[in-house]
């Protein structure tokens, strides 16, 4: 199959079989949004859903999360992952969004990486979700299943390289919802440490799949 192929039999199969993939991250808003991505990382997304509902009772706008302070957030974070930094960067950030961005959430990509704890991978979501704009957001997920499925080349060592990549061959009107595809394929079915191959749809287009079953053949 070539790579032509390969991203066409993704981009159909999906198309058909999961046309409302979604990121399973709570929200209302993009204040909510941001916030809890920027939770999410090293984080599972069920542990992040857990605690925003009472962080956003408690700060239900952005100008009382930037009016807080350590001791008061704190409480609320600490069972997620890297929970200092994390909470000090929510406050940067809730703090630098109403000082230099009239308390909105930015569209721009070059904005929000500007922002206390949002990276690349946070801005890409935001932008993808939120503004529907053809980003993609490289987790741990879309790295491993993009290579295992042979979409990107085995050589691509960075998230950025990854994103370029299925940014050039995944046509743009697909790009936002194939972030989610490819996290949620991760998620289920290619786990990191045993893919579960047996159960898996798509295997017809998958590399590992393919080397796996000349490894056993002999």
């Amino acid at each position: 199959m070539t790579k032509k192929e390969r991203y066409q039999f993704f981009v159909e199969y999906f198309s058909q079989n999961s046309p409302e993939a979604e990121t399973e991250l709570h929200y209302e808003n993009p204040y909510q949004l941001i916030v809890a991505v920027a939770l999410s990382a090293q984080c599972t997304d069920k542990r992040v859903n857990m605690v925003t509902p009472a962080i956003f009772e408690t700060f239900p706008t952005v100008e009382d999360l930037a009016n807080s302070n350590f001791d008061e957030l704190f409480p609320y974070i600490r069972s997620i992952s890297y929970p200092n930094n994390k909470t000090k960067h929510l406050l940067g950030m809730a703090k630098m969004l109403v000082e230099d961005f009239n308390s909105e959430v930015p569209s721009d990509t070059k904005d929000l990486v500007k922002l206390p704890g949002v990276g690349r991978k946070t801005a890409n979501v935001i932008t993808s979700v939120v503004f529907n704009q053809p980003s993609m957001a490289v987790d741990t997920h879309v790295f491993r299943v993009s290579k295992r499925l042979g979409l990107v080349t085995q050589n691509a060592k960075i998230p950025l390289e990854v994103e370029k990549q299925l940014v050039k061959h995944i046509p743009e009107e697909h790009i936002a919802k194939a972030h989610h595809w490819l996290i949620l394929h991760g998620r289920y079915t290619c786990l990191a440490r045993k893919p579960n191959c047996k159960d898996c749809k798509i295997t017809l287009m998958c590399r590992y799949f393919e080397k796996q079953q000349k490894e056993v053949q002999g």
